[in-house]
């Protein structure tokens, strides 16, 4: 994927979330990381259109967030801190389908496309389960299934361990490992980034250091200590 900020900005009631930024995104593994308040989820959301640049413009193969936000939402999937606030049918089969509902498909295709991703992620034996019922990993799983059935080419992940215990966050690693799609993933999960291609630290809304993820690492202790 192809993502360009290009003297992009945001600004809510006066003040500077992101300040302008140009930049691009084209590595397959890209982490952020910053204090709580830097910045990192505004920028997230700019690239799918959740935010709109109150100044400059972010394109993402081409197309501009704001003149072409569901085309850009259909190449870019969001997963929440909080993957049950976008699970919104209470049985995960059916919220596996409903990304798809939208599209000329016929029954037979829906199901094989929601077969295919919950054996992608091993969880066809939870497609009857209700959401409330599902562990933290088993809901992370299910998010991912819900936006990746609609074959996006770039994931973004906000805090995807969160809260998680030693078990299910190993379980969310591995697969965020094992994805072929291009991934983005906002954390304070230090250990979860440490292999990307490429590692964005913000300070103050702005992109402090962008580079190899132990140096970003490194700069983050230094501003946490400070």
């Amino acid at each position: 994927m192809d993502v360009r900020f290009n003297q992009a900005g945001a600004v809510f009631e006066g003040r500077v979330a992101v300040q302008p930024l140009t930049l691009s995104l084209d590595k397959r593994r890209i982490g952020i990381i910053g204090l709580n308040g830097s910045g990192k989820t505004t920028f997230a959301r700019m690239i799918n259109g959740l935010v709109q640049p109150s100044q400059g413009s972010v394109t993402v193969n081409g197309l501009d967030t704001a003149r072409d936000g569901d085309a850009v939402r259909g190449k870019v999937g969001f997963i929440f801190q909080n993957p049950q606030n976008q699970i919104i049918l209470p049985i995960l089969r059916e919220d596996i389908e409903l990304g798809l509902r939208a599209r000329k498909l016929t029954r037979q295709q829906m199901d094989e496309r929601v077969d295919a991703v919950l054996d992608r992620f091993g969880i066809g034996h939870l497609a009857g389960r209700r959401v409330h019922e599902l562990s933290g990993g088993e809901l992370q799983l299910a998010a991912l299934a819900s936006v990746l059935v609609t074959e996006p080419g770039l994931i973004i992940l906000d805090e995807p361990t969160n809260q998680l215990d030693l078990r299910n966050r190993t379980l969310v690693q591995r697969t965020i490992e094992g994805l072929d799609e291009d991934v983005l993933v906002i954390s304070h999960d230090l250990a979860l980034i440490r292999d990307f291609d490429r590692v964005l630290l913000f300070h103050e809304g702005t992109v402090l250091f962008d580079g190899h993820p132990a140096e970003a690492t490194e700069r983050y202790g230094e501003i946490a200590a400070s």
